[in-house]
């Protein structure tokens, strides 16, 4: 396959002589159209005019380009060469002026990433979406080897620029590594050879009819191939990506239910949810000093408090008639067991140990206020001095000098 540009002579009889030459891709717009009308001082009405004829006869050569081209069986193809400026009016003249049939290839040329030289990537992804809207198909892109890498490169930035077909600039005998396969498995279309590496006496590869400065292309099929391929008119396939995909964070509704789903469903192990309600001393403490409320205090829960008391070791009756009556409860060392305050009655002396336990249950108002009091300081000590109660004895705090 070959491109071609205005300038370029062809010799149509001996082209056709090359039976590996497929299609024929011409150079269509270049940039924006010239204005409808000139004005100005001498020099830039003269300058308006020449474009515009420059612009005539680009189109009239293009149009009998392409008729002998289907007249020959040859596929046709047209680029526009993509300049700085606004990408939706380039769109429309690059439809304007080529007015492409269904089967004809339309391509977008970028020859490098610079946009003080050439069009933008940023306004290239809005050149394709507009002739995507025009036509109902996309272009292949031309570019080079280091423009094509940063599209790829930045897919998510380009998410059109890197799926379309690929037109491939490299003239060298192979591409090898140098190609961005990261994103693109293959090429469409490679452009090898051009006036770059040509001269008059040797090219890599000459099409019969043609001058050194005609570009040549290969495909990576056969003829018959290409031809049903042609004209790359679709977006390519999302590449797989390289890492692993991390979900997005599901709602605990959804999570629930669609759990619920596949449990009736299979024996998959599914996952559930546990309540973790914030209560508890610290909560309320928390809620308190930053709401102003106090959050419901937590169950009662029966919390032993004892204290040291120093008792006789023998308790004597008076007779073995007359109980010995205990002011508070003592635990007795023989049974381990709480004694409350009551009336026992003994026939001899009760032995008890020198300093016994008095124990309370806490399940009282006054012992559930206690609880909690004991509990709320513990947990404050914990939260403001890092897990560590401070003692009474300590002159300073283990860890903190100030509350938080």
């Amino acid at each position: 396959m070959i491109d071609a540009y205005e300038y370029n002579p062809i010799d149509w009889d001996k082209l056709t002589t090359d039976k590996t030459i497929v299609g024929f891709i011409n150079k269509a717009s270049d940039g924006l159209a010239p204005p409808y009308s000139c004005s100005g001082n001498e020099t830039e009405i003269r300058l308006c005019k020449a474009l515009w004829k420059r612009h005539a006869v680009a189109r009239e050569l293009y149009q009998t380009r392409r008729a002998m081209a289907k007249t020959l069986g040859l596929k046709w193809g047209a680029y526009h060469l993509a300049r700085p400026g606004n990408p939706i009016d380039q769109a429309n003249n690059f439809i304007d002026f080529a007015d492409p049939a269904p089967d004809d290839l339309i391509a977008l040329d970028i020859e490098d990433n610079d946009p003080e030289k050439w069009m933008s990537l940023e306004d290239a992804e809005e050149f394709v979406r507009h002739i995507q809207r025009r036509t109902g198909r996309y272009p292949i892109l031309y570019t080079n080897g280091s423009t094509a890498q940063h599209i790829a490169d930045n897919r998510g930035k380009y998410p059109l620029l890197s799926r379309l077909p690929l037109w491939y600039a490299r003239y060298k005998p192979e591409i090898d590594m140098h190609f961005p396969k990261g994103n693109w498995e293959t090429y469409a279309l490679w452009q090898f050879v051009a006036q770059a590496n040509c001269n008059a006496r040797s090219c890599p590869y000459r099409v019969p009819g043609t001058p050194i400065d005609i570009d040549v292309n290969v495909a990576a099929m056969n003829a018959d191939e290409l031809r049903k391929a042609w004209p790359f008119g679709n977006l390519l396939e999302e590449p797989e990506p390289l890492i692993a995909n991390v979900p997005l964070p599901t709602s605990r509704e959804t999570a629930l239910a669609l759990n619920e789903q596949e449990a009736t469903s299979n024996d998959t192990p599914t996952l559930a949810y546990a309540p973790a309600p914030q209560t508890g001393p610290l909560a309320a403490l928390e809620s308190a000093l930053i709401n102003g409320k106090h959050a419901p205090l937590p169950p009662p829960q029966p919390v032993a408090t004892t204290t040291s008391v120093a008792l006789a070791k023998v308790l004597e009756p008076v007779d073995a008639a007359t109980p010995v009556k205990l002011a508070e409860p003592v635990e007795i060392a023989e049974a381990s067991a709480v004694i409350e305050p009551a009336v026992i009655k003994s026939a001899g002396p009760v032995v008890v140990a020198d300093a016994v336990s008095v124990s309370s249950s806490g399940n009282g108002v006054l012992g559930r206020i206690g609880s909690y009091l004991a509990s709320l300081r513990q947990a404050v000590a914990n939260w403001a001095f890092g897990g560590a109660e401070a003692s009474e004895n300590d002159a300073t705090v283990p860890g903190k000098t100030e509350l938080p």
